[in-house]
């Protein structure tokens, strides 16, 4: 297995990882906007919340480098 397939699979991994921790997120009231039953709360993130939105940015910031590095490598 060369570098770029390794690449390639880790690209993968964040990518569905990112996706995954974009949809868990509840900030905005997600589907239930539609049928009128989301509650609006703007305060501070904590716990699991916190984790959450800190992980997807550093997930995002590890696709986008994995995204560029896979350029120089090929």
């Amino acid at each position: 297995m060369n570098l770029f397939n390794l690449i390639t699979i880790l690209q993968i991994i964040l990518g569905i990882t990112l996706v995954i921790l974009v949809i868990i997120q509840q900030r905005g009231g997600g589907l239930g906007v539609l049928s009128g039953t989301s509650t609006q709360y703007y305060g501070t993130r904590r716990g699991l919340e916190k984790l959450v939105f800190i992980g997807t940015i550093i997930t995002g910031a590890l696709f986008i480098i994995l995204n560029l590095l896979s350029f120089l490598v090929k």
